[in-house]
């Protein structure tokens, strides 16, 4: 029981690796609040976990710094401090981003390689990007970290408490492979994290990434089936990841079994990328 005792919020909990931590989370004893854009997301997850009576659903918009804070008046006035904080939610798309004609380019230009033809079709996906395909999807994955974290901190800090923040970011934040805004938004995750860790150090609150590699989540299954499977090639220990390998990772740097460490990026991605 790792985490007995312990208040800790996980957001974008309501499927996926978000679900997969918040489960990891409240097995090793933590009072788990479960926030998701969706409440029915949210209610199953929350259904899902052990011990829920002492857990908790709230759903929130990361992206709107006012649903954040009100979130943060709840877990305040429920259990009077935070321990943990995974900032998991995010988009890989978003109205406006152009992705299926890039998906559809990107299918077309593999074709015309299998048949041994010299290929003449490109991605071309910041063509198509709107300003407002592109902001969305920071709004949501960089900013709702950003929001959620200022929040934790300052009640961190008004409860006395040396917690423990972990961002969920990626691989494609090195590979760029990926929609481009995603990659932009998973690369300041880990500046981000670099940031607040030396800035939270002398209040003892660590700060900390996991970059995960191919995951079997929802959201890697709006993809085409040829992309699942080009990333499942070029994984060294040859296949996507489960959620709950990355929960264990992010269960790892929330404990204390990871007490002196602060700042890192940490890979759970099969090999796809070693630092």
């Amino acid at each position: 029981m790792r985490l007995a005792g312990k208040i800790a919020l996980v957001t974008g909990a309501g499927q996926g690796i978000g679900r997969a931590i918040a489960e990891a989370f409240a097995a090793e004893g933590a009072s788990v609040v479960v926030s998701d854009l969706s409440p029915a997301g949210v209610e199953e997850a929350l259904a899902s976990l052990a011990g829920s009576e002492r857990c908790s659903a709230y759903d929130c918009d990361v992206a709107d710094s006012g649903a954040v804070e009100k979130l943060f008046a709840f877990i305040e006035e429920r259990y009077g401090r935070l321990d943990i904080l995974v900032n998991n939610a995010g988009i890989g798309q978003a109205p406006g981003d152009g992705f299926d004609k890039y998906q559809a380019r990107l299918a077309e230009r593999m074709a015309q390689i299998e048949r041994g033809e010299q290929p003449t079709v490109h991605g071309d996906q910041v063509v198509d990007m709107t300003d407002s395909g592109f902001d969305k999807v920071l709004a949501v994955n960089l900013g709702g970290a950003f929001h959620c974290s200022r929040a934790a901190v300052k009640l961190m800090i008004k409860a006395g408490v040396e917690g423990s923040i972990v961002n969920i970011s990626s691989t494609s934040a090195f590979s760029g492979e990926g929609g481009l805004h995603y990659c932009a938004a998973k690369a300041g995750i880990l500046g981000l994290t670099r940031g607040l860790a030396a800035d939270l150090g002398s209040r003892k609150i660590r700060v900390n990434a996991i970059c995960p590699g191919p995951t079997l989540t929802p959201a890697l299954m709006s993809i085409s089936e040829e992309w699942r499977q080009s990333m499942a090639n070029n994984v060294p220990l040859g296949r996507l990841a489960e959620p709950k390998e990355v929960a264990n990772t992010a269960l790892f740097l929330a404990s204390d079994d990871a007490s002196f460490v602060t700042g890192h990026t940490l890979m759970a991605n099969g090999g796809t990328y070693m630092a």
